[in-house]
């Protein structure tokens, strides 16, 4: 258990990880090793104070052994999902379950564009998770799509118990690693839907039936990350102490709305580290 989890490894989470150290509490900042926000790939930063002329990956890594420096842990993995339970939150990161007294988003504004019908058949045959889903489809035949390596990772896991696994690359990444099994395709999801023959996948090139779709990316959707979370198109609204509609669970940075400056990251990550302390300290 940690006193504050905080999703998202940029500006805005490193931020109120060094402020949550600062106030005394256990604080983890949880994101994808091969994290690739629009920060990172920056060459030349001039606006934000005591920085001049830095790139953003050189930004972020000062940001970063600074907040660990003083005490904060790192923890690779996409957060799949978060559940409120009797007076913390349950995390499911990867293949791995933690909990957090309060939970900060700060994973920026990009929103995975999911597929027609992704969505209307996620948990009736479309799944996120090999390890929870995984041994529903022992002997079935499944298509794997996945825009990293964790896709091939994953195949790998789902090969020894599945008849027949397809993958596709939602984007470009080295496949070199996929297990036997595997075969790999050419065409580019387009939808999915279900017919009376079962589940159905359509590219730009045909349409194939499978048992199960597993679908792997580098963010989840705000809705089923965080089911009752409260959105505003692409962003999350808060108060200005950095409050979600969800007691316990505030937001940070890009993810909140314009401005998209690293300034106003940093300062509401570490509005939003403050105001965690107190719920926690009002709660006891």
């Amino acid at each position: 258990m940690v006193d504050i989890a905080i999703i998202g490894k940029g500006p805005a989470g490193w931020s109120c990880a060094m402020t949550a150290r600062m106030r005394g509490l256990t604080a983890t900042v949880i994101a994808p090793r091969n994290d690739t926000g629009w920060l990172r790939t920056a060459e030349r930063i001039d606006n934000y104070p005591g920085m001049p002329q830095v790139s953003g990956k050189d930004m972020l890594e000062a940001f970063r052994e600074q907040a660990l420096a003083m005490g904060a842990e790192e923890m690779h993995g996409l957060v799949r999902q978060i559940m409120p339970m009797s007076g913390h939150f349950m995390l499911l990161v990867e293949n791995d379950v933690m909990e957090a007294g309060t939970v900060v988003l700060a994973m920026g504004a990009a929103r995975p564009k999911l597929l027609p019908g992704e969505e209307e058949h996620l948990g009736r045959g479309v799944s996120y998770c090999a390890t929870c889903d995984g041994m529903f489809y022992r002997g079935k035949n499944i298509a794997v799509l996945s825009s990293s390596l964790q896709g091939v990772e994953e195949s790998s896991f789902l090969a020894g118990l599945v008849s027949g696994l397809d993958y596709y690359a939602l984007k470009p990444h080295l496949t070199d690693e996929l297990p036997d099994l595997a075969v790999m395709m050419t065409g580019k999801p387009l939808s999915i839907s279900r017919n009376d023959s079962g589940l159905l996948l359509t590219t730009d090139q045909e349409s194939k039936h499978y048992d199960g779709i597993f679908i792997f990316r580098a963010a989840m959707p705000l809705g089923m990350l965080l089911s009752d979370l409260k959105t505003e198109g692409s962003f999350i609204p808060v108060d200005r102490e950095m409050k979600t509609n969800i007691p316990g669970v505030f937001a940070a940075g890009d993810c909140t709305g314009q401005p998209l400056q690293i300034a106003k990251a940093v300062g509401e990550g570490n509005i939003a580290a403050i105001s965690a302390a107190a719920f926690l300290a009002k709660r006891g």
